[in-house]
């Protein structure tokens, strides 16, 4: 069984699963769901002592459709749910998992009838409050997890992440070796090389680029701060304050020597045939078999797509092809974090927390899911990039928390936020031929400028 030899590398890791408490009633255990249950931070909850004799039933809305499927590679929610059983049998949860959950989620919030345990969608910091109950404190959280100010508002923490992802390329070994590709590639030239070898050597589609599936494209944006800049402040300080933030750097970094990879591979012939046809859940299979050479996700697609067929060895995942002075960077952060639903009885609180903080340490969630370490002090994790320097986003300043959110809105661009047209729209005019990249660029500079000075928003070049 799956769950079994994944769960004797984590026991070889040092995390141990605490079963043998079951019986312990602990602090606050009450049963028939009343409202006298006494809630402790989850800074305080012992798992395998508190709440185990609680009796209620708690639901979770997430986006992991792919952890339902009895054919998915690795731990499924069933498994994972069976397990927290074990130790918490009376704590039934109830599963519901949506293929379109970014735009379903904040439905499901505003129309205040709403999941016990949700993954937090693009909701502005300033509201979280109104949606979910607090963890702790940021200084008490950050003792305890990982990217604890991901979520974090007025030194609160609301989201506590159930893994967190590097920024990269999942690749296919095999077609990279297959069209003589020796070193992967560290720039945009070279990426482009690198898809033109694959064109000329292989049958596989050099770049897939997920165009039909839409929210896929969303993942250009998280390239641009970190993985471009080399700058830990520039994703949600600096950019907010930079004058045309899309313009030419000259040098292969920032923005726009991100987006115009996907505006080069797309006019040079480097992407499928016919992008509107692209199939969400049957490249991953693709990419293994070896029909694709490479796609721009995020790491947590790394183990699906490894999951997908018999030739996960071949599946890996590479560092984004840009260099700054020589150097690469991955943005590392908080992928999907649990919240916990305000309005929840203390019952039901008392349950989602630790069945938040059951998957957090107990899990082996993030581990499984090739994902970086949320348990603060932990240093377990499957996914390595040699030589790249894993740089982590700085929090916005104090008062410009959803001032990334006002100018998404003015400008329409929808930077790291619901909304992916605009990505979409370089492949449209790439394919199409009908506007260069550099008057795209200039279109962008000009709608940013404008949110900026709408919002009053003092600007640096």
């Amino acid at each position: 069984m799956r769950w079994k030899r994944i769960l004797a590398v984590m026991m070889a890791a040092g995390m141990t699963f605490s079963l043998a408490a079951c019986g312990d009633s602990g602090k606050g255990g009450t049963e028939g769901g009343s409202e006298d249950t006494e809630l402790l931070s989850y800074s305080e909850i012992e798992l395998g002592k508190d709440y185990t004799d609680l009796e209620v039933t708690i639901s979770l809305f997430n986006h992991r459709t792919d952890l339902e499927s009895d054919d998915y590679g690795g731990v499924t929610w069933k498994e994972y749910l069976e397990e927290f059983n074990k130790m918490y049998p009376g704590i039934t949860v109830d599963l519901t998992t949506d293929t379109n959950y970014a735009d379903d989620a904040l439905t499901h919030l505003q129309s205040g009838d709403y999941e016990t345990v949700m993954m937090i969608p693009a909701v502005d910091k300033s509201d979280l409050s109104q949606y979910f109950m607090s963890f702790g404190s940021l200084s008490d959280m950050e003792q305890e997890i990982n990217y604890a100010n991901s979520w974090e508002y007025d030194g609160q923490v609301y989201g506590v992440p159930s893994t967190a992802t590097a920024q990269g390329i999942v690749y296919n070994k095999k077609v990279f070796e297959e069209a003589g590709i020796t070193e992967l590639p560290k720039t945009p030239d070279e990426f482009i090389d690198a898809l033109k070898a694959i064109k000329d050597n292989t049958d596989a589609i050099p770049l897939y680029t997920n165009y039909a599936a839409g929210w896929t494209m969303g993942a250009w944006d998280a390239y641009i701060g970190g993985n471009a800049t080399g700058d830990a402040a520039y994703m949600n300080q600096k950019l907010l304050h930079t004058k045309d933030p899309f313009k030419d750097y000259g040098d292969g970094t920032h923005a726009y020597a991100v987006y115009k990879i996907l505006y080069d591979a797309t006019a040079e012939g480097l992407i499928e045939d016919d992008y509107t046809t692209t199939d969400w859940e049957g490249c991953k299979g693709m990419i293994n078999n070896g029909e694709i050479g490479c796609m721009v996700l995020g790491s947590w697609a790394y183990p699906q797509m490894e999951a997908a067929g018999d030739h996960a060895e071949d599946v890996g995942y590479m560092p984004f092809p840009i260099s700054v002075d020589g150097k690469q960077y991955a943005a590392a952060g908080a992928d999907y974090s649990f919240g916990i639903n305000v309005n929840a009885s203390d019952d039901e609180k008392a349950a989602a927390l630790v069945f938040v903080k059951w998957m957090t340490e107990e899990s082996g969630f993030s581990y499984n899911e090739d994902g970086l370490p949320i348990v603060a002090g932990s240093d377990e994790t499957k996914l390595s990039f040699d030589g790249v320097e894993f740089i982590q986003d700085e929090p916005s300043v104090s008062g410009e928390e959803d001032l990334l959110n006002t100018l998404n809105a003015d400008s329409e661009l929808n930077i790291n936020n619901v909304g992916d047209s605009k990505i979409q729209a370089i492949i449209e005019h790439a394919f199409n031929g009908d506007m260069t990249f550099d008057d795209i660029m200039a279109e962008w500079n000009e709608a940013w400028s404008a949110a900026q000075e709408n919002n009053g928003v003092e600007t640096t070049e």
